[in-house]
Parts: structure tokens; sequence; C-alpha cells
């Protein structure tokens, strides 16, 4: 199984979901160019970069036909991988993520996704004098609520930021921004998922960013994912956000789960 991050995330991204298939799928997760601990070149960056990179890493390891997962952005290229080396991928997970609706620069809930991210982008400049401050600073956010707070949430902010003191995150500013400007291609990426041939899940949180807020991929949106990729099975994770489907116990288990049921399917 290959896993690949969100616009600003890494590979610890997948930390829960990992630990929750334990002995019974392994599964790679790569820091994806301009994140993490990988490297930070000028360019060039987009989503078919992306999933020529992760084709390289897996052939680079020997890794054959894979059931590709992919969170938030990290979605759209596992759609981009299945397009473009459909030999490399036997499934796809898509969670939050790989599909831009109609109205995407405002969706029906009210929130604006672009401007989001662009917040997201700014605190990329922002440094915090240690990486206890910079947990702490996400403490006191409303993203990680008190009862999912754990471990794994706190290995993902460490490693989210670099250096000593202070710190900062590690995430390029010029290549998260290279990458956004393809995020909201709704043709191309629509073009994308109708070539998807592979069983794939489409698996969604209950709420948006925060919780409470309304979903980024609502009920509604389901019959009209479905005109690109017909055989979707949907699922909505009841109890999770954007953040907490992946890093959440709730949602890391789900998620396991049903990729531990997947990976089952394919072997009969």
């Amino acid at each position: 199984m290959v896993a690949l991050h969100g616009l600003t995330a890494s590979h610890l991204n997948f930390v829960g979901i990992a630990d929750r298939l334990a002995g019974r799928c392994a599964l790679f997760a790569p820091d994806l160019r301009g994140r993490g601990d990988s490297d930070k070149p000028d360019g060039p960056y987009g989503i078919p970069q992306h999933a020529r990179d992760a084709a390289a890493a897996m052939r680079a390891l020997g890794l054959g036909p894979s059931i590709v997962i992919g969170h938030s952005m990290g979605a759209f290229v596992a759609t981009a991988l299945a397009a473009q080396e459909p030999s490399l991928v036997s499934a796809l997970v898509l969670i939050e993520g790989g599909y831009v609706p109609y109205t995407s620069r405002s969706n029906s809930t009210g929130q604006d996704p672009h401007a989001t991210l662009t917040q997201r982008i700014s605190q990329l400049r922002q440094t915090y004098p240690s990486r206890q401050a910079y947990r702490e600073f996400w403490r006191t956010q409303p993203h990680f609520p008190p009862e999912e707070w754990n471990p794994w949430v706190e290995a993902f902010l460490d490693y989210e930021v670099g250096g000593d003191s202070p710190v900062q995150p590690k995430a390029s500013e010029s290549a998260v921004r290279a990458d956004l400007e393809e995020a909201f291609q709704r043709v191309v990426t629509n073009e994308r998922l109708k070539r998807i041939r592979v069983p794939t899940l489409w698996i969604r949180a209950e709420s948006g960013l925060t919780p409470g807020q309304p979903p980024l991929f609502p009920d509604g949106l389901v019959a009209e994912f479905r005109t690109c990729v017909p055989h979707v099975e949907d699922h909505k994770l009841a109890g999770t956000t954007h953040y907490t489907i992946a890093l959440g116990e709730q949602g890391a288990k789900k998620i396991a789960d049903l990729i531990s049921a997947l990976a089952g399917a394919l072997t009969r």
C-alpha cells in the first residue's frame, strides 16, 4: 500500500492508519517533493509531477500494483497516478479529496476552500520558539479537539517543523503555492477520474476542518462524483473532521478496517 499526504502535510499524516494496519498490511508513505524531509527544488511541481515521483519511488522499491491511498491533495495525486500509471494501481482509497465540486470556490455550505488553504500557506512563514510551542499552538486551535489529541497528532506536529529554536514548518511555500494553482482545475481532475477502472473508496468526514463545521464534501456531492466514477464506494465517517479522519483514533481505525477489507477482496 502507498499513502500520499495533503498539501502542507507529510508522511506522518498516516501514522495512525499505519498503526491500526499493523500486522495486517504494510504501508509505504513518502514525503512529497517540497514537504517534510524530501528535497525542495525550484520545480517542477503540480499533481502530475507528484504522481510521477510516486511512480518512481514505487519502482525503486520494487512495488507492483498497490492500493494507493490519498488524503486531501494526496487523493488528487492518487487519481493522477492511476491515470498515468495504471499498472501500478490495484485500487484507490480517496480520503477527503480527489474531486472538485462545481462550486469549489465557495461550496454549498458557504465555505471557501481556496481561502482556507491560502490562510494555511501564510502559516508556513511563522516561527515558533520550540516544537513544544508549536504543539501548544495547535492545542489551542479547534482542529484537534481534546478527545482526539493523541501521540499520533504530536508526532505529526513534531515532524512538521524543522530547526531547533526557533522552529518553522518544513513545507516549501513556493511548492505549496504551485500545487494550489492546480487544486481547482475541475475539468482536468474529472478527466482523470473518468479513466479510473480499479475499485475505489471515497471516504468523507462528517465535519469540515473543525468539529461541527459543515463538511467539505457533503452528501449531495456523492451523485455528482459518481458521474465520473460510477463504481465508487462511498463512506462517511461519523465524528470525524478533515484532520481527525486520519489522525484520530476513530477515523484511523475505521479507515484501516476498510483498507484491510479492500485488500482481502482483491486477493480473493
